[in-house]
């Protein structure tokens, strides 16, 4: 569902997907191809979400603002893992945030970075680029290899195919 709130209606070019079971709500802004899928929530009631292009934002995946303080920026060739919660933060360019992976308030996420499947990434976090963050609380484990990079985006660019396959799909659902 894709609603507006209070004044606010989100931005959503027409080469990004958005699955009917998502729920993207106020002050959203998408970048070209990106792409929501099945029952992810990206909340901007209280403050702004901003995601960038050829990124996605996988199922069960929630992201929201702090109110008044913290909106949530994403960058481009961003990959938002399952039931991933990202909260009031930033995450830069060509980032992989794994599957249950949790990023807290104010956090920063350096561009080309991995937050592993699992990890919390505390409050006010400053992440390096091109970092693997893993554990709890979330920790620089090592720098990422270019092999690294290549997986981070590869990941982005399946989505990219799947969004263009569901937006085709899309056509015949009518």
């Amino acid at each position: 569902m894709i609603r507006s709130y209070q004044g606010h209606t989100p931005v959503i070019p027409e080469n990004c997907y958005i699955d009917v079971s998502a729920q993207v709500i106020g002050d959203v802004v998408f970048g070209h191809h990106s792409s929501v899928w099945m029952n992810a929530v990206v909340r901007g009631d209280v403050n702004s979400i901003r995601i960038g292009e050829h990124s996605n934002v996988q199922d069960c995946a929630v992201l929201h603002g702090m109110r008044n303080l913290y909106k949530v920026i994403v960058g481009d060739y961003v990959t938002i893992g399952h039931n991933a919660t990202v909260h009031g933060c930033t995450v830069e360019d060509a980032c992989l945030i794994g599957m249950g992976a949790v990023i807290l308030n104010n956090a920063r996420i350096g561009e080309g970075s991995i937050v592993a499947a699992g990890a919390v990434v505390p409050e006010n976090a400053v992440i390096p680029p091109r970092s693997l963050v893993a554990g709890v609380p979330g920790k620089v484990r090592r720098e990422l290899t270019s092999d690294d990079r290549e997986m981070i985006l590869e990941h982005a660019r399946n989505y990219l195919d799947y969004t263009k396959i569901y937006l085709e799909e899309q056509k015949n659902w009518k």
